[in-house]
């Protein structure tokens, strides 16, 4: 692993690391770790910086569904264009080209049961090229993101050795 590379997977674990923090873990210059970061943010490799919340452990009325999707595609048009549709709706937080049966999956955040149901079947299921749906609803986050839900973070395990 390049040292890219080994910056790029200390910010996955742990977006609030400093250039220095991971400056010192690798034995590079705080000088060097921050013109690879922003060289990644601006050619895109580098999309984002998330926190990870554990939404059981607070009052949020929260529910969250995985949506299998076979799509019928038109001569000459890939899956992009059912892409960029369902992409465009807020409620949609991944979406995924698969393998298989299906051959888009959503990750959607909704408040309710009723509020992803809805969303099947008002938004999704009338888009040109969808042919099917399977909805399955998240009933416990067991681990997220390489992050254990039911337990405290701990240091050791975001600074450990790539």
């Amino acid at each position: 692993m390049n040292d890219r590379e080994k910056i790029l997977h200390y910010l996955e674990q742990n977006a609030r690391l400093t250039a220095k923090n991971i400056a010192d873990a690798l034995d590079l210059e705080e000088a060097e770790v921050s013109r690879i970061i922003a060289s990644a943010e601006a050619d895109g490799t580098l999309r984002g910086y998330h926190a990870l919340v554990n939404w059981d452990k607070t009052d949020r009325e929260h529910t969250c569904a995985v949506i299998e999707i076979k799509v019928h595609i038109r001569h000459g048009e890939g899956f992009e264009s059912v892409a960029k549709r369902i992409c465009a709706y807020d409620e949609v937080q991944d979406l995924y080209l698969m393998s298989g049966g299906y051959d888009l999956m959503v990750v959607l955040e909704g408040k309710t049961l009723r509020d992803v149901a809805r969303f099947v079947g008002e938004k999704l299921a009338v888009i040109d090229g969808v042919t099917g749906t399977a909805t399955h609803f998240v009933l416990t986050k067991y681990k997220d993101k390489g992050v254990m839900m039911d337990e405290s973070p701990s240091d050791h395990r975001l600074m450990s050795e790539i």
